[in-house]
Parts: C-alpha cells; sequence; structure tokens
C-alpha cells in the first residue's frame, strides 16, 4: 500500500503538467491524448521544431529525434532558422533573433511553446513524453527553467560562435590561409 506522499509523488509524475504535452483531449484524469496514457506520445501531435543548424548542439540532439521519429516522420517537422531562407511570418512571426534566443515550438495547434515547455511539446511528439513529463514536473520544473537559461545564455560562446553572431545572422567561420 502507498503512503500518501508516494502516491502524489507517483500521480505528479503520471499527469501532464498544465496544457503543454497534447492539450486535446480531456478526460477524468486531466487533460491526455487518448492514448497517452498507454503510449506516452501524441500520435496525431504534427509540430514545428524551429532550431539553429548551426548549433553542434542542437544539430546532434535534432538527429536524435529525427532518428527517435525515424518510422514517422510525419509527426515533427524540424525547420533550420540558420538557413537563408527562414521566413519568420510561415513560422507564427518568430523572428531569427527570437528563435536565436531560446527554443521554440509550435504545435500542432498553432499555439507558440518557449523555453522548457517547448521541449516538453517536442519530446512527447517523438514518443518521449516520459521526459516531457518529467522536465515539467513541478519539483523539477525550477531547476530545468534555471538550467535551460544558462544554457540559451552561453550556447554561442560555448560552441565558439559568439562574435560573428553579435549582429544579425550567425555565420559559420572560414578559415583564413
Amino acid at each position: 500500500m502507498l503512503n500518501p506522499i508516494r502516491f502524489r509523488l507517483l500521480s505528479g509524475l503520471t499527469r501532464v503538467s498544465g496544457a503543454a504535452l497534447c492539450p486535446t483531449t480531456t478526460t477524468s484524469a486531466g487533460r491526455y491524448c487518448r492514448h497517452q496514457l498507454r503510449t506516452f506520445s501524441c500520435e496525431s501531435a504534427r509540430v514545428k521544431v524551429l532550431y539553429d543548424g548551426l548549433c553542434p548542439i542542437c544539430v546532434t540532439e535534432i538527429q536524435f529525434l529525427q532518428f527517435l521519429q525515424r518510422k514517422k516522420p510525419e509527426k515533427v517537422d524540424f525547420i533550420d532558422i540558420s538557413l537563408p531562407g527562414y521566413d519568420g511570418r510561415k513560422y507564427k512571426d518568430i523572428t531569427y533573433d527570437m528563435a536565436m534566443e531560446e527554443m521554440h515550438v509550435i504545435d500542432k495547434e498553432d499555439k507558440v511553446h518557449r523555453g522548457v515547455p517547448a521541449f516538453a511539446v517536442m519530446y512527447s511528439a517523438v514518443g518521449l513524453g516520459w521526459l516531457a513529463r518529467l522536465m515539467t514536473w513541478p519539483p523539477v520544473r525550477p531547476f530545468m527553467d534555471k538550467s535551460y537559461a544558462v544554457f540559451a545564455r552561453n550556447r554561442l560562446k560555448w560552441t565558439g560562435r559568439g562574435d560573428e553572431c553579435k549582429a544579425g545572422r550567425c555565420e559559420i567561420k572560414s578559415e583564413k590561409k
């Protein structure tokens, strides 16, 4: 038999925190996709992930997520904001500068998620709903928010791209001979 504290902790991990994950169907247990209780993902989710294709850390994560959704590539569109043709008007007016500041994800209902909630939507869409729930779980969420803020503020410097990204678009450093 579970004591009340363990029950609350375990039920907190199984509940979706807010509307960050699949806000389409409401059940008596909270807001879930009809089948999320079994698969921990939203089969019908079609999200757009805006990422910096010149960031090696970001690209590594996107490649991992693409690998996870390889059998159902229609779940997530990965949009590289570093390409010259990126037009924020097509993506809820998210400008290049806005997208460079923090992660942006547009869910299937055209709602924009930023920061940690963006990761939660993205992870849920590729079948990592358990990780999304952990990230948004109230005891863990403040740590995730602070950690992501530090990463977002320093990622250009940490990836060796600080100077060329100060004004306008980032450019790949060319080696002079």
